[in-house]
């Protein structure tokens, strides 16, 4: 297997691990396993990161274009508004 279909794969599983820990967090009770969740979220977070800027720099992964400051603006004012409750 090549290393790149592993590094793809591995990203692939912590974006999976990630979303899980998220659900988990938001349907936890327990303040103790909350904080543990999220600390393990956390450092599952940085690894991502550190190995997505490692597949960027070996040409595996190339990102999708930066955004504009009107779509920035567009998405911010989307997830922003709350609907009314009528």
């Amino acid at each position: 297997m090549e290393e790149k279909t592993i590094v793809n794969d591995i990203l692939a599983d912590l974006k999976s691990s990630l979303t899980a820990y998220t659900t988990m967090i938001s349907e936890t009770n327990n303040p103790q396993l909350r904080q543990e969740l999220q600390q393990l979220r956390n450092k599952c977070e940085k690894s991502q990161y550190d190995l997505y800027k490692i597949a960027e720099q070996k040409g595996y992964y190339t990102p999708s274009q930066p955004a504009s400051q009107e779509q920035i603006q567009q998405v911010k004012s989307e997830v922003t508004t709350v609907p009314s409750m009528q």
